[in-house]
């Protein structure tokens, strides 16, 4: 793909007078376009730098996003600058906060985002070897596993890195409707002597403003009360049956049920700056065969399969 877009970004600079860590990413808005790595009328799929691509599109033209980024320090996909690899989480979380900086400019005012991100704790023990007994996709020179920074990359430390995600996102002016939980009955086996294992991750809503759409007909449940029907709750138990994708990091479909009913209407645009296999995009062409969908991953392998999948979508016709 001929890549058309200009990204800077500075150095990481280090203050030790006061233990933090500031990092600047900034992406030159472009007046250039890049090429799709595959389109139809419905499907856009780009390969590139998120960041870098989003700033291409249009202002205020997707009316909905829904995205996994990579998790901090739990994959190793092979790509130079991939994220989550950074020495540090707080430079992780800055990137982010850059990425979904350029979305909220193509994202509408009535839109929303959705972004589903997990936790991991800081090591400190150096690189593992063997046999990994929670995940065959660890071995690897995780930044977590290093000597770390103080009080946050301390030993056996919790990183938080969701919800110092969103309220980084916060103070960069969006706006939190709620911080779901998605509990996984049938979680990963963590085992573990000193602590609870984990069996949980977060989705935030953010929004750009008071007034949004939010079609809460289309996802109420039913109640027990005066009204036969309710809001849906924070807390959504969903499976994680195995996907046969050869993507190492899926979430299920049924994960992005709700944000599409909600919050994508019928005939509207979503974006994946994140896009994976393609998860959230072929179920919200496959619940509306109307809407636009708009894909981005660094990687050739994975829009390969992520264009697999789509492709049946297009029997229909788009």
């Amino acid at each position: 793909m001929q890549e058309l877009v200009e990204v800077c970004q500075s150095d990481v600079s280090y203050i030790s007078s006061s233990k933090k860590i500031l990092t600047v990413v900034t992406a030159v808005h472009s007046n250039l376009s890049v090429i799709p790595y595959f389109s139809t009328s419905h499907i856009t799929l780009y390969r590139g730098d998120a960041a870098g691509i989003i700033s291409t599109l249009e202002e205020n033209s997707v009316d909905c996003i829904i995205t996994s980024p990579p998790y901090y320090g739990q994959r190793d996909y092979g790509i130079e600058n991939q994220l989550g690899l950074e020495r540090h989480p707080q430079i992780y979380i800055d990137k982010l906060v850059t990425v979904f900086r350029e979305a909220k400019r193509v994202l509408k005012p009535t839109g929303s985002l959705w972004v589903n991100i997990g936790d991991t704790y800081w090591s400190g023990k150096g690189r593992s070897h063997g046999i990994d007994t929670k995940q065959k996709y660890r071995r690897f020179d995780r930044p977590q596993d290093k000597t770390g920074e103080r009080p946050w990359c301390t030993p056996k430390q919790k990183l938080l890195i969701p919800h110092r995600f969103a309220i980084a996102m916060q103070e960069d002016g969006w706006i939190v409707r709620n911080d779901n939980v998605w509990y996984k009955p049938s979680a990963t086996p963590d085992p573990v002597k000193d602590r609870c294992a984990v069996t949980h991750e977060y989705i935030f809503h953010f929004v750009k403003q008071r007034k949004y759409y939010f079609d809460a007909e289309a996802v109420a449940v039913p109640s027990k009360g005066a009204r036969q029907t309710k809001t849906p709750p924070s807390v959504w138990t969903i499976a994680t049956p195995p996907s046969g994708k050869a993507h190492k990091a899926v979430f299920p479909e049924q994960l992005v049920i709700l944000p599409l009913l909600a919050t994508c209407p019928k005939e509207g645009v979503l974006l994946d700056p994140f896009c994976g296999s393609a998860t959230a995009l072929v179920a919200a062409i496959t619940q509306e065969r109307n809407r636009r969908v708009i894909g981005i991953d660094i990687s050739k392998e994975t829009l390969e399969e992520a264009k697999r999948l789509l492709l049946p979508c297009c029997d229909s016709g788009c």
